[in-house]
């Protein structure tokens, strides 16, 4: 069935980065309409300001030009489908996967892009936002939560980023039920990881961070706070594990709160046991610099890691970019944790708020003042 969007050619708001470092716009934008049969349009209710848009706010990742709308996580009610789309309607509830591929092709070569990554998808901090693959990267949530409180609604948008990237990053780690478990940082994803890890069936599970408002909520879910700024976060846990713990998750910042790429890996390898594993997942992107991305030149491409200890463990370490389609059955399992209540991942959040808002809350989320920001339309 094809239903084509009233709203075409009227205008949305959106959140724009142009190039300039710590500043981003809330601007007019055109509502974006379908261009082949496979695309969907959707209406979007909630987005996120995820911890990979600061990568983009501070200048170190981004497109090769300028402007670009920003962010990748959103959920919403499709508002105008075509007839190659076969598993979704006009009206249906999903959430949005951050990447876009090319379907179900298997032999691809490239990368899979991001939503508001300065590429050829605009971003979802938006009203509207058209859909390539309508088939592969839509998530439906389960049609008895189509009247979903706000609360509820967080949980899902988490589906297709940061809760998919914590969960894929315990697998990476080789996780198994009563193992223990070291979360380097306490940010969105971060937590997110460390609450996977109790949800799952974790002995025991440690954050390291040195922002107080983080480890607090660390220590709400039954997770053991160290502040690295306070104590050597790898003696501590030691003493606690002396093996180790079984499996790690990263972060990059000196005790000076200096960014430190080479303290990740030596502290992953040092707080592992023997035989125990790393996960790691985030953004690692060094580039050029460029008007899009204006301090890519700023992150080091490269970490040294301690071969003779991480040889000697028998240790296994795995990373890479996180696309929640790859782990659907999970992925599917995640949204019906959600709809029976028995997952909570919007614990994590600090403020809900009107996209006209957006710039001020950037500069908070930056400043470590929010520890997850939602933008939620009318």
């Amino acid at each position: 069935m094809a239903l084509f969007n009233t709203t075409l050619n009227a205008a949305m708001r959106g959140v724009v980065y142009s190039g300039v470092p710590y500043e981003v716009t809330v601007q007019n934008l055109p509502v974006p309409s379908i261009i082949n049969q496979i695309n969907a349009v959707v209406r979007i209710t909630t987005s996120g300001i995820c911890g990979s848009d600061l990568h983009y706010y501070r200048g170190v990742i981004g497109g090769s030009s300028v402007p670009f709308t920003v962010g990748y996580e959103a959920i919403g009610y499709i508002s105008e489908v075509r007839s190659a789309v076969s598993s979704l309607s006009v009206g249906d509830y999903v959430v949005i996967s951050d990447t876009a591929s090319h379907g179900s092709l298997q032999m691809e070569t490239a990368p899979d892009e991001y939503f508001g990554g300065g590429g050829d998808l605009d971003g979802l901090q938006a009203e509207y936002a058209r859909v390539r693959f309508a088939d592969a990267h839509l998530i439906p949530v389960p049609p008895n939560s189509n009247t979903t409180t706000p609360s509820l609604e967080q949980n899902y948008v988490t589906v297709g980023d940061i809760f998919a990237t914590a969960w894929t990053a315990l697998n990476r780690s080789g996780f198994e039920p009563r193992d223990s478990v070291a979360v380097s940082g306490a940010g969105p994803v971060s937590l997110l990881a460390a609450y996977s890890a109790i949800l799952r069936g974790a002995s025991l599970v440690y954050s390291v961070d040195h922002v107080q408002q983080r480890l607090d909520l660390a220590e709400f879910i039954d997770v053991i706070p160290t502040n690295f700024v306070d104590s050597d976060p790898l003696q501590n846990i030691l003493s606690q594990e002396p093996g180790g713990a079984t499996r790690r998750r990263h972060a990059s910042l000196n005790a000076k709160l200096e960014t430190d790429e080479d303290i990740l890996i030596r502290q992953m390898v040092g707080v592992t046991r023997v035989r125990g594993g790393i996960g790691i997942a985030g953004a690692y992107q060094a580039s050029p610099d460029g008007s899009g991305v204006p301090c890519g030149s700023s992150i080091s491409p490269n970490a040294t890691l301690p071969m003779t200890e991480f040889f000697s463990k028998g240790l296994s370490i795995r990373g890479g970019p996180v696309d929640p389609k790859l782990v659907a059955p999970e992925l599917a399992r995640r949204v019906r944790l959600i709809a029976r209540v028995e997952a909570h991942p919007s614990f994590i959040t600090s403020a809900v708020i009107d996209i006209e808002e957006a710039p001020q809350y950037y500069q908070a989320f930056n400043r470590q003042d929010e520890s997850k920001v939602f933008i939620r339309f009318a």
